[in-house]
């Protein structure tokens, strides 16, 4: 792939994902917002608990330390005295 190539594939998938983000989260209404119990944990066979982010329509949200869900991750916010939302 050349520069140009690559350049053009990144900008694509950029404009792809931010499509699908933006149809999943805007317009959602946060409901709820709780540590990870430890059966869940468990469940997903991982080492930490992660926040979990429940929204009105029934949909939610749990941070991973990867793609591929190895484990539950932390979440960086903007807020200066919670700068990071930890696993625990």
């Amino acid at each position: 792939m050349t520069p140009q190539e690559r350049k053009e594939y990144d900008l694509d998938i950029t404009k792809v994902w931010n499509k699908k983000v933006s149809d999943f989260l805007v317009g959602k209404t946060i409901k709820s917002v709780r540590y990870m119990t430890n059966t869940e944990m468990e469940d997903f066979m991982w080492y930490s608990k992660p926040v979990i982010i429940d929204f009105t329509d029934g949909s939610y949200m749990i941070p991973q330390s990867d793609d591929e869900g190895n484990n539950g991750g932390a979440l960086y916010t903007s807020d200066e005295k919670l700068r990071v939302i930890p696993t625990i």
